[in-house]
């Protein structure tokens, strides 16, 4: 079973940039499909981002060209690379780990990490 520990949130300006970390325990990392899902008060969890073990990934249209996803199986790690951020991706941000052939109630979940954007 990995374990995930997620960190780099915090406050920044708009058009600022962040980088969140997502580091796995465990042997088998390089198998899982790992992703971001954030969840803003009052709202519901919202895709972010998706990486496959092959490297392929998959954006919400409203994150496209501003965020990258890309992961160090060396590390064990998984990253969020954050550009010219908006007020409205203030949210907790939670890392997920899953074997690719499971659907995502069996994932495994971070325990998040609050990105506030304002100036």
């Amino acid at each position: 079973q990995v374990q995930l520990v997620e960190s780099g949130g915090g406050l920044v300006q708009p058009g600022g940039s962040l980088r969140l970390s997502c580091a796995a325990s465990g042997s088998i990392f390089n198998i899982y499909t790992m992703g971001w899902y954030r969840q803003a008060p009052g709202k519901q969890r919202e895709l972010v981002a998706i990486i496959t073990s092959s490297g392929s990934t998959n954006y919400a249209d409203s994150v496209k060209g501003r965020f990258t996803i890309s992961r160090d199986n060396a590390k064990n790690t998984v990253y969020l690379q954050m550009n010219s951020l908006k007020p409205e991706d203030t949210a907790v941000y939670y890392c997920y780990a899953k074997r690719p052939t499971v659907p995502l109630d069996f994932a495994t979940w971070g325990q998040g990490t609050q990105v506030t954007v304002s100036s």
